[in-house]
């Protein structure tokens, strides 16, 4: 009986149109790249969709703060007596916080005056609203404290002379 010398090695030759016969090893794995492939892609996609989240939630923080601030600052020189325009601008804080998705656990704000009486005319009130933006799809993020970054935004206003 006669054996070409390819098969004998165990090596089968393929010839194709216009091409030179090449040797494959008849044990060779085939289709191991897709599997390969998919388990990289996975393996470095997940990190960058997670990033991408994470950062669109940090984004999301910021405009919150900025809308909250400038909002605040709004509403407060728009009040006649210092007392309700405290109360006034934290729940403006609060409403524009909530557009976004955010607790009040999450965030604090800070008012401060250039003068004494911060309800008198030309005062420059200046309202900064700090908030913790939590890292997106943890479900303990609560309890252990975890976020992603603190946000801070300052929007300033000056108290009109006719209200």
């Amino acid at each position: 009986m006669r054996q070409r010398l390819g098969d004998a090695l165990g090596v089968r030759t393929e010839v194709g149109a216009g091409r030179v016969p090449h040797a494959i090893p008849s044990g060779a794995q085939e289709g191991s790249a897709a599997v390969e492939f998919i388990f990289l892609a996975l393996l470095l996609m997940v990190p960058v969709v997670y990033f991408v989240v994470t950062v669109g939630q940090l984004q999301g923080g910021s405009f919150a703060v900025v809308g909250a601030a400038d909002q605040a600052a709004k509403v407060y020189v728009a009040q006649s007596n210092p007392a309700g325009a405290q109360r006034a601008a934290e729940q403006t804080v609060l409403v524009a916080l909530k557009d976004y998705g955010y607790t009040p656990e999450q965030a604090s704000f800070e008012v401060s005056c250039d003068r004494s009486d911060c309800s008198s005319a030309g005062a420059t009130v200046s309202v900064v609203v700090h908030l913790d933006v939590p890292l997106p799809m943890m479900p303990f993020a609560d309890a252990g404290q975890l976020t992603a970054s603190r946000v801070s935004a300052t929007a300033t206003q000056v108290v009109g002379r006719y209200r």
